[in-house]
């Protein structure tokens, strides 16, 4: 069984074929994986969660990651959440590979918002608004940049120092990137906004999307986060990763559903359907498109088989 670091998974998956993994991953569908399970096994005095995301190709490949999310250990100088992936062979069981999960985690999920974009965003999008300093916020200007031709990014965060290390290393990456403090403004610029977040409350105002936009949101992983109030989402055409996930998970679209302004019957396709040719994406230049993700266990899944196969999937529009 090998073991594959941070620093490994970030060499060997890169964002042109990572892409094309997952939206070979997503084109071939199959049985339905199972929505990511949570367990309280903290005590008293250390409150915390082990989270299992497991899924599988039968006869190919099975894997698992998994997440434990401790709040308390930033008082002993420790990240809250750590991660680990684990793949098997499809047909004896066997480990094959350890993965760290946190580098598998930011890149499959900047990857899987890149393959959206290729069908969401328009032709012609060149300025990206980065919304979030963390880690997968880092992760998204390269992957947008696999798809389309960004050239300028805006970053926006709570914290004006860490938003500006965050353009600084963009600019080290070969973008023009630039903070900004005001974010309404940032939005009306945009082609393409990109949100990374762990925000309760709307970041994105539906007020300032202007024609054309695409929408991206990344972060707010629970019923009880958002990034975008609900006029964002019912200025839009709402795509998501899977109904599964996004409809049991997403706050930006359960809280809109729940205060009676929203649907979910008004989701025009998950990435399935549009990998697979069975629905559209983008319809006109003018519309303004949301892809809503929360993350899927068949992203990990592709994402490590590639790594750890080292393959080279055929684009297939």
């Amino acid at each position: 069984m090998r073991h594959y670091s941070y620093a490994d998974v970030e060499k060997g998956l890169d964002y042109p074929r990572l892409i094309e993994a997952l939206a070979d991953a997503f084109r071939r569908g199959g049985e339905p994986m199972p929505v990511r399970c949570s367990y309280d096994v903290g005590a008293e005095v250390a409150p915390g969660h082990l989270l299992t995301m497991p899924a599988w190709h039968r006869g190919e490949a099975l894997g698992v990651k998994l997440v434990t999310v401790f709040p308390g250990n930033a008082t002993r100088g420790l990240g809250a959440v750590s991660s680990l992936y684990v793949l098997f062979d499809g047909e004896t069981g066997q480990p094959r590979a350890l993965i760290d999960g946190e580098a598998l985690t930011n890149r499959r999920t900047a990857a899987a918002s890149a393959l959206a974009a290729r069908y969401l965003s328009r032709a012609d999008s060149r300025t990206l608004l980065i919304v979030g300093t963390g880690h997968v916020a880092a992760h998204l200007p390269m992957a947008h940049r696999a798809v389309r031709p960004i050239e300028r990014v805006m970053v926006w965060g709570r914290t004006p120092e860490h938003a500006l290390s965050l353009a600084d290393r963009l600019v080290g990456e070969g973008f023009d990137a630039t903070t900004v403090a005001d974010l309404a403004a940032a939005i009306a610029q945009a082609d393409i906004i990109s949100c990374a977040t762990t925000s309760s409350v709307p970041l994105v105002l539906g007020e300032h999307l202007r024609p054309g936009t695409h929408l991206d949101l990344v972060g707010a992983f629970t019923p009880q986060m958002r990034e975008s109030d609900d006029e964002a989402v019912r200025r839009s055409r709402v795509f998501v990763d899977t109904y599964a996930g996004a409809l049991a998970e997403a706050g930006d679209l359960l809280q809109p559903i729940a205060a009676g302004q929203w649907q979910a019957s008004e989701v025009c396709a998950d990435l399935h359907e549009l990998t697979s040719g069975a629905k559209a994406g983008r319809a006109t230049e003018a519309e303004i498109t949301l892809f809503k993700s929360v993350g899927t266990a068949i992203e990990d899944l592709a994402a490590a088989t590639l790594l750890v196969d080292d393959k080279k999937p055929e684009r297939v529009r």
